[in-house]
């Protein structure tokens, strides 16, 4: 896990949500509190979010959305071109980045080493210093709770925010409905 923030992505019926956090920091110094780290990709139909360095994540934005254009925004069919992309390329191998992808059908993680991950449970993926916080608090909140989506990440992104030092509760947002 790198050291750098906090993505949340949750996937619900007919509603994907992702969320991040504003901290950047460099070592043990916080650079900027109100970074952006999420963002909508081909016209709005996919969501995206990275944690690690911002060069090499705006890199696999690039080249994600290329191959979503590619693939006609199919995600899985996507993330797979991806992989093999991501393993083929040595530059891209050594990109210190990790993605989280999402719509309302699928959710993935892509590594740093060109892993396709699917989370167990189809639908909560986390990253990041503070992934395994907001994981833990969205698992408890989806399964004990009635909060919608949209508050649900908010709610783990600053559970997350209150334990990790190197995430802030400095939430941004983003949400897909069918």
């Amino acid at each position: 896990m790198f050291e750098a923030t906090t993505i949340l992505g949750y996937r619900g019926d007919g509603v994907a949500v992702i969320g991040g956090d504003g901290q950047v920091t460099f070592g043990n110094t916080v650079l900027k509190g109100n970074a952006t780290k999420i963002r909508t990709l081909h016209g709005g139909k996919v969501l995206a979010g990275f944690a690690g360095s911002t060069a090499d994540a705006f890199n696999l934005f690039d080249m994600f959305e290329k191959i979503l254009e590619n693939k006609k925004a199919d995600l899985l069919k996507s993330v797979i071109e991806f992989s093999k992309e991501w393993r083929k390329d040595r530059y891209l191998r050594r990109l210190e980045a990790m993605m989280i992808v999402l719509n309302t059908k699928n959710i993935f993680i892509l590594s740093g080493n060109g892993d396709v991950v699917e989370p167990e449970d189809g639908k909560i993926a986390a990253i990041g210093s503070g992934g395994n916080f907001a994981l833990s608090a969205a698992r408890a909140l989806d399964k004990h709770s009635d909060l919608a989506p949209r508050e649900l990440v908010e709610e783990s992104l600053r559970i997350a925010g209150e334990l990790c030092i190197y995430t802030n509760t400095n939430i941004k947002l983003l949400t897909l409905e069918d």
